[in-house]
């Protein structure tokens, strides 16, 4: 942030100082603070695709084998305490944790071999499509979100494109919500749990003299313009732009209050806090029907993350604690987006960054297992009620079918009408694809 020094000579009426509100970048506008992170690309959305995604992350690395990928006829040390239960898709058998999800497997699709793990507790592969250490060495590979933001932009100027809903956790590279990387800062996600929903609302200022304030910034540029080498005040800049459309439109404040839906309807989603688990996060099922309104309202990506699964002891208690609220939250998102006719623009992915072990430890649980893992799809017109791949008799490994995480982004793109072989500007203009391996999985398309 830009900080013009001098002296403090007063106060506004509301209580600013006029040295606070100097700070180019910052916003301070009544003691309005909007995150920082939000991304403004002023281009019309006439006639631009609403298409979107709903990004789950599920921290921690989910037990695949406790989930969809179950192993009745293995040993007891590797198949554990739950029991498969059929799904309304003949042959296909999920978790008896999870009978909503299984109720309407016509509407999902199972990958039960996802490869290429690197065993990192992060977010990063499963928002970008590369594991961290080759993100880091490229520059920053961007997540999804900060890439249709930098293609295709917003919808609407009061509803940025990319959000991100994963609140603060212990372990903060669990709660990434998707970085820009080598796009820049003004395509990171808008982060409403990052403040005060309240904050995005007018405090006692009236829009004219919003409008004076507006200008005051902008006779700030001429200095913008000398100082600005790298772009990042041009970032700040686009940040104040976007706050005042979303200050100045009730758009985005009502697509964030989930207090407007039906409360039956609220119910079907379940109800959960915002309080933490470890070093994790909490399962808040209101960001399912958040994401759910967001979408609708004009945002093209929208990240979650849910829970906290890294069980390397208690697996089987946490997963009765936890599996339920997944199967309740995910169910209704799902059961909605077909509702309202969502379905074949809005592309949901659940999945984590690795999976476990397909051995019980003496403690109860299972350890991280990079080898396989899996993921679960719905929408974006994708053919469901199906699953791809199976692991071997213990679940260690595929046995046919392997599946990469950059084909499941491949395959996202495509339902987002994107072609994987675009290319991005890094941080020296050098194009860069958005993807090594372009090819979607045909059992999708």
């Amino acid at each position: 942030m830009l900080t013009i020094r001098g002296k403090a000579r007063g106060r506004f009426c509301d209580g600013v100082t006029r040295r606070d509100f100097l700070r180019l970048g910052g916003l301070a506008l009544g003691g309005l603070s909007l995150p920082r992170l939000l991304e403004a690309e002023a281009r019309a959305a006439a006639g631009t695709s609403q298409k979107a995604v709903i990004m789950v992350f599920l921290a921690g690395g989910p037990p695949h084998q406790d989930m969809f990928d179950l192993k009745p006829e293995a040993p007891a040390e590797i198949r554990g305490e739950f029991k498969p239960i059929g799904t309304n898709v003949p042959g296909i058998e999920i978790c008896e944790l999870m009978p909503r999800l299984a109720s309407m497997m016509d509407k999902l699709a199972i990958i039960r071999t996802i490869v290429g793990a690197q065993g990192e507790h992060a977010a990063v592969q499963c928002l970008t499509g590369y594991p961290e250490g080759v993100s880091r060495q490229q520059g920053g590979r961007p997540s999804l979100g900060a890439i249709l933001s930098r293609i295709e932009g917003p919808v609407s100027p009061a509803i940025p494109p990319f959000v991100g809903l994963s609140p603060r956790m212990g372990h903060a590279p669990w709660a990434d919500n998707g970085a820009p990387g080598y796009l820049g800062i003004k395509h990171a996600p808008f982060t409403p749990n990052g403040a005060d929903v309240s904050s995005l609302t007018l405090q006692g200022i009236s829009l004219d003299r919003l409008g004076d304030r507006k200008g005051l910034l902008r006779r700030f540029d001429t200095i913008r313009r000398e100082v600005d080498a790298n772009g990042a005040l041009e970032g700040m800049d686009a940040f104040t732009h976007q706050a005042f459309e979303i200050i100045t439109s009730s758009k985005l404040v009502e697509a964030l209050d989930v207090t407007r839906e039906d409360p039956k309807l609220r119910a079907k989603y379940g109800y959960g806090d915002m309080k933490n688990v470890d070093d994790g996060g909490p399962c808040c099922m209101d960001h399912f029907l958040v994401a759910r309104r967001l979408v609708e309202a004009g945002a093209r990506c929208v990240t979650i993350g849910f829970g906290r699964w890294d069980y390397h002891d208690r697996n089987f208690i946490q997963c009765r604690e936890r599996l339920p609220k997944l199967d309740a939250g995910l169910s209704a998102l799902v059961e909605d987006l077909h509702v309202r006719g969502l379905d074949k623009d809005v592309s949901v992915v659940v999945w984590g960054e690795f999976g476990r072990t397909p051995k019980i430890n003496p403690q109860g649980g299972r350890d991280h297992w990079p080898p396989v893992s899996c993921a679960l799809l719905a929408g974006g017109g994708m053919r469901t009620g199906q699953v791809i791949g199976q692991t071997n008799r213990l679940g260690e490994v595929p046995k046919d079918r392997p599946v990469t995480f950059q084909q499941v982004f491949a395959t996202l793109y495509r339902n987002l009408g994107i072609s994987p072989t675009t290319t991005v500007p890094n941080h020296f203009g050098r194009p860069m694809y958005l993807l090594d391996d372009f090819e979607p999985l045909p059992e999708l398309i």
